[in-house]
């Protein structure tokens, strides 16, 4: 019996989290179609092991681990920011504020300020420090980077590792030695992106150990590759290398490049520019050899022109750009936009008129052509570069754009007009020659030889990997996931989120498709530390919306996919990519026909100072300190977004009519049949009394509890306070109790309330008399504040018969209002 013979393993390294690097993805799924069984490992801010796939190919993530050298203080303040997060998380689990949310945000400016001054203290301890030439010493981080991922890498055992990188030259090295000692085969390439000794790296240090870590291992690399000819040449130089790199040029796969099409997701659309106004692109890795500040610097000097920057994710030289572009007054011409996956690259680029390239002069700038140089070109843009050395030969050579002296402001202008008005000259002379050998399948080819000249086993056959292939998201718990119509080929295609407070979001996308045929729906959900497991088809890390990766994936589900958007509470659809309130989309949703409603669902928008004047047991003279005057700054900007906005707006509860006086109450939705309940009530000697508080200030808990806690010590009542209960165990606890307790400080009666109506259970709340006007006399919730609870409570128990009509009653009126078919009927003029 022979054994079955296996494809060779290749493990793709890169120190960091995969994601943003299209040479890494492309590497891999060259490989992996080539026949090679693929792992890419790359890193993580998170504390465990992530594991996932992209089709056949396999994802894992390592820990980023933190150098051994770290200072004792340095250690004090990380200490000190995990407990608190860790404190803050377990407060919000049990839901019990052991610190305000203002005490523990003050922690974390305590904590973050603390971190910073660390940061400060160790660069200038480090800048008077001169470099010991060991890498080990002077860069620990190389070393942490080796004992994280080594292990994992070990475990793979591949036959052969493709490092990307400086960063992941020791890992490799030391990797393939250990599993040759293991008696393995073992090969690994060393792929050069950049010229090390060419880098201007933050510290001497740094700067130091990545010279004598490349000096020390690249000989012993089975082969090294790199992104140039000249690139090739000064390290097959500086190191007396036996031979010259492998080049591999960094270019997109041009088979799957994205046809341009009216549904193309593209930078004129996101900026919300016509045809007519000239706009340039950068795309790519801000730094400071790019020369940014040159274009910034010449925008005054080009009226009417616009600049869009695709980049990764903010960083410090970012925004130092944009305060450049404040005080010269053109941040207004400056757009910021996400990054599309790389099959979409030159679709989402091709609106722009001018692709600009205005590098500084240095070693790493002058010697390769950079990969937004076949992005543009594959976008059929002409460019605007400056003079550095070899993409000025390119670009003369095929009369494709403009050069100007690299940092000169006034021939940057001359360049960009000039390239301008002969646009249309400039992007014909672009070939399919010079775009055949700028792309990947070209480029990949020396790779995929080299690859199988390295390793004591070759593919026996090639794989059916597409080159789009998508990570594979984390599976989700199928208790979460929603059974309403999902986006299809209806009339209406309708996003909702992203707060999804209570699941609502979910509810109304239940009846919405459940009442209207022609509705699909999608529903978003921003996962908070605090957040329960309400149903969702997408969720965001609350932590991430500044992530470009986020953003990006945003606008794609959201443009050119959605027919109408229901916004709830004010947030960004985008992530944060223009702003933290639902205002700076507005713009690109518009332009992208996309229509939008605002749902309020409560304290973002209910004014504090109102309603303590018009409620005596207002929610908010109980509020931890701070909270009232910061929710007031809220509602503020939520009002004048409201009012100045002319979009549709509707609230879920109807006391929010008071702060949205033009809005329709479109009632909260619940499954009334999944909490429809046969039991009876008022049948125990000692009824069960039930009261849930999010958080109890919001529901006068601690003004009712001491008379509740009389009435149980005596026997007369069983006390359930279910606090912190996650929301798919709050359906048993509610069928089982007689009576349930709502709030006694908003005015109106929340979704527990509607549940505990469909389950036939009495409920009692503070009801204001504009919520019972609204509503209308059915309502069968019984009144009482915090002053007459007891007596209240007192009277029901007397009366258990009558208790039970108004639960039976409660029943019908739950089903009659809060079914989802007279939300879907406020909703009708907005959807139709």
């Amino acid at each position: 019996m022979t054994s079955q013979v296996r494809q060779p393993r290749l493990v793709v390294v890169v120190a960091n989290d995969i994601r943003g690097d299209s040479r890494v993805q492309k590497t891999a799924i060259a490989a992996a179609r080539d026949g090679w069984d693929v792992t890419v490992v790359g890193s993580t801010d998170a504390h465990v092991l992530e594991k996932t796939t992209m089709g056949q190919l396999k994802v894992i993530r390592v820990p980023a681990a933190k150098p051994k050298s770290q200072s004792r203080l340095g250690r004090t303040a990380d200490r000190l920011a995990q407990t608190g997060k860790d404190a803050d998380n377990r407060s919000r689990s049990h839901g019990v504020a052991l610190v305000g949310d203002l005490g523990m945000r003050f922690a974390r400016r305590v904590v973050g300020k603390l971190r910073h001054e660390v940061r400060e203290l160790r660069a200038r301890r480090t800048s008077r420090v001169a470099p010991t030439g060991d890498w080990r010493r002077d860069w620990p981080q190389l070393a942490s980077l080796d004992k994280t991922f080594g292990p994992v890498i070990d475990e793979l055992e591949p036959d052969l590792i493709h490092a990307n990188d400086i960063a992941t030259i020791v890992i490799a090295a030391h990797c393939a030695e250990r599993l040759r000692a293991r008696g393995l085969n073992c090969s690994w390439i060393y792929d050069a992106h950049e010229y090390i000794r060419g880098v201007q790296w933050p510290t001497r240090q740094q700067a130091s150990a990545y010279t004598s870590a490349e000096r020390e291992f690249i000989s012993a690399a089975d082969a090294v590759v790199t992104v140039s000819t000249q690139l090739a040449e000064m390290l097959r130089d500086d190191y007396q290398l036996d031979s010259s790199p492998v080049v591999v040029g960094n270019s997109p796969v041009r088979e799957i490049i994205a046809p341009t099409s009216a549904r193309s997701l593209s930078v004129r659309a996101l900026c919300n520019l016509g045809d007519d106004v000239p706009l340039m692109v950068y795309a790519g890795w801000l730094g400071k050899e790019r020369g940014l500040d040159t274009v910034i610097a010449a925008m005054p000097k080009l009226p009417g022109y616009h600049l869009a920057l695709v980049v990764g994710r903010s960083n410090p030289l970012l925004k130092q750009l944009l305060l450049q572009a404040e005080t010269l007054r053109v941040r207004d011409r400056i757009h910021l936009l996400p990054y599309v996956p790389q099959h979409e690259v030159a679709a989402y680029l091709h609106s722009a008129d001018l692709g600009v390239i205005p590098f500084r002069r240095v070693p790493n700038t002058e010697i390769s052509l950079p990969t937004k140089i076949s992005e543009y070109l594959h976008a059929r843009l002409p460019l605007v570069t400056s003079d550095v050395k070899v993409v000025r030969a390119f670009v003369e050579e095929h009369g494709i754009g403009q050069v100007y002296p690299s940092g000169d402001v006034d021939a940057f202008v001359v360049a960009a007009e000039k390239a301008y008005e002969q646009r249309a000259v400039l992007s014909g002379r672009i070939s399919e020659e010079i775009l055949e050998d700028l792309s990947w399948e070209h480029q990949s080819k020396a790779l995929l030889r080299l690859y199988r000249s390295l390793s004591a086993r070759v593919p026996t056959a090639p794989a059916d990997v597409p080159w789009d292939v998508q990570e594979d998201p984390p599976p989700v718990d199928p208790l979460l996931t929603g059974d309403w119509r999902e986006i299809g080929e209806t009339r209406i295609r309708l996003g909702l989120g992203p707060a999804n407070y209570a699941g609502q979001g979910a509810a109304f996308a239940k009846a919405l498709c459940r009442e209207m045929s022609d509705v699909s729906a999608e529903v978003v959900m921003i996962r908070q530390p605090e957040s329960f497991g309400f149903p969702a088809n997408v969720y965001l890390d609350v932590n991430r919306l500044a992530d470009f990766n986020v953003q990006s994936q945003q606008i794609h589900r959201v443009l050119g996919r959605y027919t109408h958007v229901l916004v709830d509470a004010f947030m960004p659809v985008f992530g944060h990519l223009n702003g933290t309130t639902i205002e700076g989309d507005l713009a690109m949703l518009g332009r992208a026909g996309v229509q939008v409603a605002i749902l309020a669902h409560g304290s973002e928008i209910r004014d504090p100072r109102r309603h303590l004047k018009n409620h005596e047991f207002s929610l908010f003279r109980d509020a931890p300190t701070g909270i009232a005057a910061q929710l007031s700054k809220r509602t503020q900007r939520n009002q004048k977004i409201a009012e100045s906005c002319g979009l549709p707006l509707f609230v879920t509860t109807p006391d929010l009519l008071e702060d949205l006086t033009t809005a329709t109450w479109a009632p909260l939705v619940i499954d009334v049949d999944l909490w429809a309940c046969d039991r009876p009530v008022m049948e125990r000697k000692r009824p069960i009394v039930m009261h849930a508080p999010s958080k109890r200030w919001t529901k006068g808990t601690d003004r009712i509890l001491p008379g509740l806690t009389r009435l149980h010590k005596r026997g007369v009542i069983d006390l359930r306070l279910a606090e912190g209960i996650p929301w798919e165990q709050m359906k048993d606890l509610v069928k089982e109790s007689d009576i349930v307790l709502d709030q006694f400080t908003t005015g109106a009666y929340g979704t527990l309330g509607c549940e505990a109506m469909a389950a036939g259970k009495p409920v009692v709340a503070y009801i204001s008399d504009r919520v019972r006007k609204a509503v209308g006399p059915d309502l069968p919730i019984v009144a009482a504040t915090p002053n007459n609870l007891i007596s209240v409570l007192e009277s029901m128990l007397d009366d258990p018969a009558g208790t039970a009509r108004i639960g039976a009653a409660s029943a019908r009126f739950a089903r009659e209002v809060h079914d989802g078919r007279r939300t879907a009927a406020a909703l009708a003029t907005f959807l139709n």
